[in-house]
């Protein structure tokens, strides 16, 4: 087995959400989950197809993301994985909705930090052995982090 680091990229700003599925219906599945839990949002959905025909799958709303979702699915090249890039939204407000649809299986990371995935691949195929999300601590918070942190979580509209 080789193990691969393939780093990913999105549009500055945008987040995302790379999990794992089973099926053919995950694509419009999460198209639908995206739309109702997440009114307003901009995104796109790709999702590795693992037999058949072995397509990337892809839907959403918008075309930028669209691709871009396309062009992370395709760099990982993982059946079965699936990637939501989103903007006008968090995570947060789609990931228990997208945690909750029948077909995934699990979720890697929920960001907008910069992502490596970590690749197994074999003779037979591809698959998500994890994955690296932003940087490692320079430190423990002091009151003053503390502070900016939950002004930041008001700016952002999380708390009151």
């Amino acid at each position: 087995m080789e193990i691969l680091s393939v780093p990913i990229s999105f549009p500055e700003g945008a987040n995302i959400i790379l999990g794992q599925s089973h099926f053919i219906k995950t694509v419009e599945d999460l198209y639908e989950t995206m739309i109702s839990s997440a009114p307003g949002a901009r995104f796109g959905v790709a999702f590795c197809e693992a037999s058949g025909p072995c397509l990337i799958r892809r839907d959403g709303n918008d075309d930028l993301l669209i691709e871009a979702a396309t062009t992370i699915a395709e760099s990982v090249g993982a059946g079965h994985s699936f990637v939501i890039v989103m903007e006008d939204a968090f995570p947060i407000n789609a990931l228990n909705a997208v945690k909750a649809c029948q077909e995934v299986c699990g979720i890697y990371c929920a960001t907008a930090n910069p992502v490596e995935v970590l690749v197994g691949e074999t003779a037979q195929g591809r698959g998500v052995l994890g994955v690296v999300d932003g940087s490692p601590p320079v430190g423990v918070e002091d009151a003053d982090d503390a502070d900016a942190r939950r002004e930041f979580l008001r700016t952002i509209g999380y708390k009151r």
